[in-house]
């Protein structure tokens, strides 16, 4: 990922492993790190400009100044290795006085597949090329100024020639590579409430967490098994079981069963630590079929993967806590299928040197 100038980054470029940590005083733009992996990710699935960035004054780098037309913006990126090559994505966003994509260049091992300009202010257009092949090397058309080319590619593309599969191929690399993104942040004190069944899909705040394990515990036993387990290490008192009791209105919660006859344990009781631990690990353990994200259909299951994105990662954890998450995170991660981007305070000690996590260091 490339933040070549975006909020408090300028240059940088990071590069993501299975499981990655952004740490860093307040200030060194550890979560502005994470929203610009979750803003490609949007508009990768299509999602319009003006969704993905409601304030985009606050993306502009600080004292960033105006050109000649009282134009300023910034600058995301990225780099996905695969089948079609080393694919790299680079995107220039106006952010003032309107918002609108200015510019994106898609290059594959060095060839130029796609290039966008502004050429005309006035119209909500840019002016597109992309690599062709054959007799006419190159095709030209306009492309919206609200949306990634990348992602319409598949949509203005043939694939009768070799180039133009090049295009293709390197373009779905790009998008399915980022549009399958959960991004999370548990919230507690939703958490605590009973809920009513539903879908059983885990939302970002993972407020409807008893609803979820209402279905999982039954669907998937091995993954419930190890988060039982997950929540024998990290809650405080003897745990036997995670699981769900349904109330007399018909809703759900969640409760802690204890082990040699003891009373079960509200969920709703434990502190907010012991519950962002708990939805994080289940956030881990469960996968696309459970969260709340659209996979991308075109790729065989078994070759599917997802990202999670955890601001806050160890907020509210003591260091126990947050280093058995780190570890079960490198766990899950090893197979491919899942990689974890978080961002956590302080200097992320209680990951450093664990197997399968990188520590980025961020400095204000």
């Amino acid at each position: 990922m490339r933040l070549s100038a975006f909020a408090s980054h300028r240059g940088g470029a990071f590069s993501l492993g299975p499981v990655t940590l952004f740490a860093g005083p307040s200030g060194s733009g550890k979560s502005s790190a994470l929203r610009a992996y979750e803003a490609l990710a949007r508009l990768a699935g299509g999602a319009e400009l003006g969704e993905v960035f409601p304030d985009p004054a606050g993306c502009v780098p600080e004292h960033a100044e105006r050109d000649a037309e009282g134009r300023r913006g910034f600058r995301i990126g990225c780099t996905v290795e695969g089948p079609a090559g080393s694919v790299r994505l680079d995107l220039a966003v106006q952010a003032e006085p309107e918002l609108r994509i200015a510019g994106e260049r898609l290059t594959c091992d060095g060839r130029v597949l796609l290039s966008t300009a502004l050429r005309d202010p006035r119209r909500s257009r840019v002016q597109a090329a992309w690599h062709t092949g054959g007799a006419a090397p190159v095709t030209r058309a306009p492309l919206p100024d609200d949306r990634l080319g990348t992602a319409l590619l598949p949509l203005r593309v043939a694939g009768k020639t070799e180039g133009q599969r090049q295009v293709l191929a390197a373009a779905e690399q790009v998008v399915v590579a980022l549009r399958s993104v959960f991004a999370c942040d548990p919230q507690p004190q939703l958490m605590r409430t009973p809920v009513p069944p539903g879908e059983g899909r885990l939302g970002r705040g993972c407020d409807n967490l008893a609803a979820v394990l209402h279905r999982t515990r039954s669907e998937c036993v091995r993954r419930h098994a190890r988060l039982t387990a997950a929540a024998r290490a990290g809650c405080a008192g003897p745990v036997s079981e995670v699981g769900v009791e349904e109330l007399a209105d018909g809703t759900l919660r969640a409760v802690l069963g204890r082990a040699a006859g003891g009373r079960a344990t509200p969920l709703g009781r434990l502190g907010d630590g012991e519950l962002r631990y708990l939805a994080l690990s289940l956030v881990l353990l469960t996968g696309p079929g459970v969260l709340a994200v659209d996979q991308a259909a075109e790729v065989p299951r078994a070759l599917q993967s997802l990202t999670v994105l955890a601001d806050g990662f160890d907020r509210c954890l003591d260091r126990d806590q947050a280093a058995g998450l780190a570890s079960l995170a490198a766990s899950v991660c090893a197979d491919g299928h899942l990689r974890l981007v978080g961002a956590v305070s302080g200097d992320a000690a209680f990951a450093r040197g664990a197997e399968g996590v990188t520590v980025v260091d961020l400095v204000a």
